[in-house]
């Protein structure tokens, strides 16, 4: 009866991923990017290593189901003068956009200052290189938008607040992916299921109604936060002007994968792969100790977020 409020259904062999498939010693597995390349799919993994310290490993599927991990790291944290101190502490939560031949990766390094918004780049998932450090600290959750808009890139990101004001989602361009400004606040923490703070998910899908993207809402209980799942619907031409979004969420910890590892009630995706047939396959992070895969109708996602618009 209440089908439209929870458009993701999981996938029956949940979770697709867990530490027992990376192929060298490590803590977790969790909050992987996600894309197509050459008719086979891609995770970019967050593989946090058995010093607390996370990395990025490439798993390969020729079904989007069932996934052969890569037998090392392919980005460490660098030891370039440069990056090292913004990346000592890992580089974590990557999110794989393509813009025209090239694939970006938006991940957040995590250094001697804080988290920061890093870009690399890849055309073959073989060779990557560093593009720049996008931002200042705090901040982090970033995802780039799959073409240029009014010829400027545009990537969405959560700058963190001061004071008593709360992390929120912001959007922001750059001529060259290196300097970035023309920022604009997106969405705040409302009262409710995202009364914490709220950041992007995943990078922005097109449709013919507009740019969806998923985001993560996060809530303070008596048991600890609980992260869970909303989406967002922007214009095409003005992604600064929402067209509707879920005011309620749409995903949310229920399996005993998600309620239950390192940290607890969380459902956290970076990737969201769409198919020719209308299906998205959305890739998340479950307790920071797993990956669990789910799938839903993207013009359910689109009904979601204008049947909410108030």
């Amino acid at each position: 009866m209440f089908e439209h409020l929870s458009p993701f259904k999981r996938f029956s062999s949940n979770p697709i991923l867990t530490r027992e498939d990376i192929p060298y010693p490590c803590n977790t597995v969790f909050n992987a990017g996600a894309c197509k390349f050459e008719d086979r799919y891609i995770l970019l993994l967050r593989v946090e290593d058995l010093t607390g310290v996370s990395h990025l490993t490439l798993a390969y599927s020729d079904d989007g189901y069932k996934f052969t991990v890569s037998p090392s790291p392919w980005i460490l944290p660098s030891s370039d003068p440069y990056y090292e101190v913004y990346e000592r502490y890992g580089i974590e939560d990557p999110r794989i956009t393509r813009i025209g031949k090239e694939y970006y990766v938006a991940y957040t390094a995590l250094g001697a200052y804080g988290p920061r918004v890093g870009i690399a780049q890849t055309r073959d998932f073989v060779h990557f290189e560093r593009v720049a450090l996008a931002t200042e600290v705090d901040n982090k959750d970033a995802a780039l938008f799959p073409e240029k808009i009014n010829s400027l890139y545009v990537m969405i990101d959560r700058p963190s607040a001061m004071g008593q004001r709360k992390p929120s989602i912001w959007i922001n361009y750059s001529p060259d992916l290196v300097y970035w400004g023309k920022a604009h606040a997106l969405l705040a923490p409302e009262p409710g299921w995202g009364s914490t703070k709220v950041g992007v998910s995943t990078p922005p899908v097109k449709t013919k109604q507009g740019w969806i993207v998923l985001y993560h809402g996060v809530r303070d209980t008596a048991g600890g936060r609980l992260y869970r799942i909303g989406a967002l619907l922007l214009d095409l031409e003005d992604p600064e002007n929402i067209l509707g979004y879920t005011p309620y969420f749409i995903f949310s910890p229920e399996e005993q994968y998600e309620r239950t590892g390192d940290v607890p009630n969380v459902v956290f995706p970076c990737g969201l792969v769409a198919e020719d047939d209308g299906i998205v396959k959305m890739y998340y992070g479950a307790a920071d100790t797993c990956i669990g895969l789910a799938e839903a109708r993207l013009e359910d996602l689109v009904e979601c977020c204008l049947s909410s618009k108030a």
